[in-house]
């Protein structure tokens, strides 16, 4: 089984509050301290709910299924899972992307694993799935019956 929460860094969090923090000095100046902290309050909320929900995604692969986020697909339907470094994680998600594929990337994490779909009746060429550990989650998707491509299991991340 593997299993990654894609969280959202630490540095983002500092900076939420030092944006809170700067907001709530401007608003008392400029509109009084119960105004303030009223909507210094209700934009802190908003950010801890962004954070929290768009942060809060995982990365799985257990029974046989891959589920990133809230989409799943069965194992045997992929093939050719191949890890990315940040570069050629930014060139698939960019220049070189198909608007057909499915992507679960966080931009706050440089490397990913693309992986080929094989299912004949499934459109989509490929997932691009962002993950901290691209040997990891490859190893795991060809132990779970992901057609492997040569050279790309590395047990050593």
């Amino acid at each position: 089984m593997y299993k990654e929460r894609l969280h959202v860094p630490l540095r983002w969090w500092v900076q939420a509050v030092m944006l809170c923090v700067a907001l709530w000095y401007a608003f008392v100046v400029a509109l009084g301290p119960l105004v303030a902290w009223g909507l210094t309050g209700a934009i802190a909320a908003g950010i801890l709910s962004f954070f929290a929900t768009y942060g809060a995604t995982s990365v799985t692969v257990a029974d046989g299924v891959l589920q990133a986020g809230r989409a799943r697909i069965d194992v045997t339907h992929l093939a050719h899972p191949e890890p990315l470094d940040k570069e050629q994680t930014r060139r698939v998600h960019g220049v070189d992307a198909d608007v057909r594929a499915f992507l679960h990337v966080r931009p706050w994490i440089g490397r990913s694993v693309r992986v080929q779909v094989r299912d004949p009746r499934d459109p989509t060429p490929y997932w691009l799935i962002s993950t901290r550990r691209p040997r990891k989650l490859v190893a795991a998707l060809v132990a779970h019956g992901a057609a492997a491509a040569p050279d790309t299991v590395d047990h050593t991340d």
